[in-house]
Parts: C-alpha cells; sequence; structure tokens
C-alpha cells in the first residue's frame, strides 16, 4: 500500500520576485530553514518532513522557477539563475543565514550558494545532491541529444508514473496522489520548455557538462557550513559514489546511505530522515560552540 498524503500540509502562498510568480509553504517559527528540491520536482517532495522539522524551526519549501506552480519563463535555468531566484526569496522575505535542505538539483543549488556566499548560510543537508560528478542517469543524457523528444511527447498519467518511481527503490513509498498531481504540472503551460532548457544547460552525452560540476568539485574543500549528506544506495538517478565525493572533500561532513532507497530518502525513509536532520543539528550547534 502506498503511504497516505500528510494532512494539515501548510498552506499555498505566493510572492512575487522580479515579475516571476513563486509558489512556496512556511510553518513553524525559530532558526529558518529553507528546502530546495530537484529540478524535475516540486514543494510536494517536502510533505513527509516539513511538519516535523516546523516543530523545532522556521521553515520554507519553494517551487523553483520553472517547476511546481511557480511561473515558467523562458530562461537557460542554469544553476546561477536558480541561485538568483533563491537569493531574492531570501531577501524578500528577510531571512538571514538560512540552513539549507537540497535534493538533487536543489543540493548543487545549496552548495553553490554555500560557496558563493559562505555568510549567508548556517549549515547543509544534501539529499542525492546533483553536480559532485558527471554521471547521471542515461534518459537525461538521452534527452540532451534529442530534445525533440521531449517537445513532441504528451504528458500521460503513465510518463508520470515512470519519472516518480524512477526516483525510489519501493515503488509504495509513493503517495498515490502523486501520480495525478505530476501529470497535472506536467501539463502547465511553459512546462516543456522549462525541462529541456534545464536538460540542454546542465547535460550532454556523457553526463553533467564540465563547466556545471567542476566549478562546485573543486571548491568542496571550502565550504565552511556543517554538512549532512544522505544518499540511497540503489539510486539510479545519481550513483551513491557521488556521496564519498562530497564526505571526502567537505571538511565538516557527515554521510549516511540509507540502503534499500532510491533518490528520495526523504520520501522513502521519512522518520529517520526527520530524527537524523534534527539530531545533526543539535550537534553541529555544540561542535561550533566547543570550537
Amino acid at each position: 500500500m502506498s503511504q497516505t498524503i500528510v494532512k494539515n500540509l501548510p498552506q499555498d502562498k505566493y510572492i512575487e520576485l522580479d515579475s516571476v510568480k513563486i509558489r512556496y509553504w512556511q510553518q513553524g517559527e525559530g532558526e529558518p530553514i529553507i528546502m530546495l528540491h530537484g529540478g524535475n520536482s516540486c514543494i510536494e517532495i517536502w510533505t513527509f518532513n516539513i511538519n516535523e522539522l516546523a516543530k523545532h524551526y522556521r521553515v520554507y519549501a519553494f517551487d523553483m522557477v520553472g517547476a511546481g506552480l511557480s511561473d515558467k519563463p523562458v530562461a537557460d535555468y542554469s544553476l546561477f539563475y536558480q541561485i538568483g531566484f533563491l537569493q531574492r526569496f531570501m531577501d524578500a522575505l528577510n531571512i538571514t543565514r538560512p540552513t539549507l535542505i537540497g535534493n538533487s538539483m536543489g543540493g548543487a543549488i545549496a552548495l553553490k550558494f554555500a560557496i558563493q556566499f559562505p555568510e549567508r548560510v548556517n549549515k547543509l543537508v544534501l539529499v542525492s545532491s546533483f553536480a559532485l560528478g558527471r554521471e547521471i542517469d542515461f534518459f537525461k543524457r538521452f534527452l540532451a541529444i534529442f530534445p525533440a523528444i521531449a517537445y513532441l511527447s504528451r504528458p500521460s498519467r503513465q510518463g508520470a508514473k515512470a519519472v516518480l518511481t524512477s526516483c525510489v527503490y519501493d515503488v509504495k513509498s509513493l503517495p498515490s496522489e502523486w501520480i495525478e498531481l505530476s501529470y497535472e504540472f506536467f501539463k502547465l503551460s511553459g512546462k516543456k520548455q522549462a525541462i529541456v532548457s534545464m536538460i540542454k544547460t546542465h547535460f550532454n552525452f556523457w553526463g553533467l557538462k564540465d563547466e556545471v560540476f567542476k566549478p562546485i568539485v573543486t571548491q568542496l574543500k571550502n565550504i565552511t557550513a556543517p554538512t549532512l549528506i544522505f544518499w540511497g544506495k540503489q539510486d539510479k538517478v545519481i550513483p551513491v559514489k557521488h556521496a564519498h565525493i562530497a564526505t571526502e572533500q567537505i571538511p565538516d561532513s557527515y554521510l549516511h546511505i540509507f540502503d534499500r532507497c532510491g533518490h528520495w530518502a526523504q520520501v522513502e525513509y521519512p522518520a529517520e530522515f526527520n530524527q537524523q536532520t534534527l539530531e545533526f543539528f543539535k550537534t553541529a550547534v555544540i561542535n561550533i560552540m566547543s570550537r
């Protein structure tokens, strides 16, 4: 049986940044956390985490530009482009020095932001982060060579299900409602163009382009924020060996690998994910105070 959708999720809010409408959730009080989803995902990916974390912190999650219910303007959807919106989101809501939690491309955005603006990041939590190496699943490399396939394909529930199931080890961990939700999001105006643009910007036949991942990997040693890294041992999107690249290079980092887990550890093992994240926050504060 699939997981059921969590009740009492935050209500959708919207903010306009540079004439682009952004959907976001906000929950809780205290030190700020911003949760960043993957490139072809949405804030619902944090369904099983936001309420638990919000018992202790002020938590935000927003649909990145081109994703979910946020606007989908014509753009390259590069990491630089998304970092600009993260910065504007923080400035508009007076969020100072948050902890960033990023899954997949959201992890790459968090990493790049922490490298570029170390004084604006408290801690990092990475979940199967993008841009720690060249390797990526074949489907994205295939679409980078033949983007017309994405343009010509029609959204379908079967296609939405295939995308979702590729991100988990156990299909039962996916709420059945997400198939319909994903299907509806794929039908939105500008979604195809946003997906194709993102793929062409980041990938080629061999995987991630050098100019995407090398500037991040070569500067991991300069990250000053305490960093917790989660990975699924059976991640089919980004190989688990990238987790070890991050752990070996980021000075103050900690790694937890979930067995029988895919690309979305926060979905497949939400209780463990939430508990370990909260424990990491407490430990990181103690370690910083003892220095």
